[in-house]
């Protein structure tokens, strides 16, 4: 049992050590910002980033602190997006996860050993509120697939853009599972990518296995690379950017929406899109130039390239084209199978033409 001398040089000790946590933390931080500014010294935050208004890459860099996004899912990819997004300087970040941070996401770019045990929105909300306290947050512990932790997360999108009565302007789907992409998809429809492969048999033994750092930080930078493109509008927006990290491969494509979808939700969003573009003026096209035939002066040989199939054969071989979507079309189609009797008149035909070759052959 400790003496009343012993505790009182313990409690120094801890007394001592809290104030000089509280002296390091001072230090770290800063104070809010109330504007952006341009000036290039060292001591502003933002001046590189202003830079790109200098270079004429954004208009008004100033806009990104009117803006404000959710990020649904705070593990690998959506804690390195929420920071991202956080140094970029985003108006409002709003961070919905349920999990805790584990040593074994150590592997992870964000997360930190001290913080293990930790709620990872708690843990998430703490380092970002350091790095950026310009930033206006909100967090929700919670499973955003259930009934009552739904509607909730349905009225912080509709209502908790900056200011509030508005709704955010993004969200990102940073999550791992099926369900959560279909909750998500109910409220602002994101990419979602479905096969009829069971999920489960992506996962071994409950590990996600996209675990490394590298996967993480090269998905999350081309999410909010496209994110800042499409609220500061420059460059050019991809809809869809696949990665193929064993060969470096990043397929891209536009997506069309179902008219047809099972969703009522999905439908609904797609009519309130349809209506919003239709109120936007169009964009007068500019005619478009035609080809020049390119004729060559000289054919001393008189080559030409002419194709031996006939417009009859050609349609013969196309097959049974598929019910698509507007603007939708295929690379190829099957050619219909021919009937086993004209299989077999044509290689009778071919032997019989072999045959008569090799007499005539003989004949020489």
């Amino acid at each position: 049992m400790e003496t009343v001398e012993e505790l009182k040089k313990r409690i120094a000790n801890l007394e001592k050590q809290l104030a000089e946590s509280l002296q390091t933390k001072n230090v770290s931080s800063r104070g809010k910002i109330s504007a952006m500014s341009a000036e290039v010294v060292d001591s502003n935050p933002y001046s590189r980033l202003m830079a790109l208004k200098r270079m004429g890459i954004v208009d008004n860099y100033e806009r990104i602190r009117e803006f404000s996004v959710a990020v649904v899912g705070v593990g690998g990819v959506g804690s390195v997006t929420a920071e991202m997004l956080t140094r970029c300087g985003i108006g409002k970040l709003i961070l919905f996860d349920y999990d805790k941070v584990e040593l074994a996401n150590m592997n992870r770019l964000f997360y930190q050993p001290h913080q293990a045990g930790m709620s990872k929105v708690e843990a998430a909300e703490r380092t970002l509120r350091e790095i950026n306290p310009d930033v206006e947050f909100e967090v929700y512990n919670y499973n955003i697939t259930t009934v009552d932790n739904f509607q909730h997360f349905m009225d912080r999108i509709r209502n908790g853009g900056i200011g509030g009565a508005k709704p955010v302007d993004l969200v990102l789907s940073c999550v791992d599972n099926f369900e959560a992409r279909m909750a998500i998809n109910t409220c602002a429809p994101p990419l979602v990518v479905a096969t009829n492969t069971d999920e489960k048999t992506l996962k071994r033994e409950g590990v996600c296995a996209a675990s490394l750092p590298t996967t993480m930080g090269v998905v999350a930078g081309f999410l909010v690379q496209n994110v800042l493109k499409y609220l500061l509008g420059f460059g050019d927006v991809s809809y869809y950017l696949g990665y193929n990290a064993l060969q470096d491969f990043f397929p891209t494509m536009a997506l069309k929406p179902n008219p047809q979808c099972d969703d009522r939700f999905c439908r609904t969003r797609q009519e309130e899109y349809q209506a919003r573009e239709a109120t936007r003026p169009k964009e007068e096209k500019s005619e478009v130039k035609k080809e020049e035939e390119i004729v060559h002066d000289e054919n001393p040989w008189e080559i030409e390239l002419v194709s031996e199939t006939t417009a009859e054969e050609l349609q013969a071989a196309e097959g049974d084209k598929p019910v698509l979507t507007k603007g939708v079309t295929v690379a190829y189609t099957k050619p219909a199978s021919s009937p086993d009797g004209d299989n077999s008149a044509t290689i009778q035909d071919n032997d019989l033409s072999i045959e008569e070759l090799m007499k005539q052959m003989q004949s020489l």
